[in-house]
């Protein structure tokens, strides 16, 4: 085998694994992990959430964790430090939301 196929055959087992890891971490909070968030004083706040970041509750079209489509999507949640949800002002001048927007 050739070290350009040998390169190549890992980069491929690479992006592969990635793969395989990024659809095993997409799937929705198991209760232990929302309980752990919650033990942590940890509240949902809605509109906060990065393309592909939210916890959860990404709206329609959408599974669950990681699936919202859009930054700051109003129907999508993140866990953060509670008391501070409604003080994060996102990029277009909007606030975070403990109730869906």
């Amino acid at each position: 085998m050739s070290a350009k196929t040998a390169v190549a055959s890992l980069v491929l087992a690479f992006a592969l694994s990635s793969a395989l890891a990024t659809i095993a971490s997409a799937g929705p909070l198991t209760d232990a992990e929302k309980a752990a968030a919650m033990a942590a004083h940890k509240e949902k706040c809605f509109g906060v959430a990065l393309k592909g970041q939210n916890d959860c509750a990404a709206g329609p079209g959408t599974t669950c964790q990681g699936s919202s489509t859009v930054d700051f999507q109003g129907s999508s949640w993140k866990f953060v430090q509670g008391g501070t949800c409604t003080s994060i002002v996102t990029p277009n001048g909007k606030h975070g939301s403990l109730t869906p927007m």
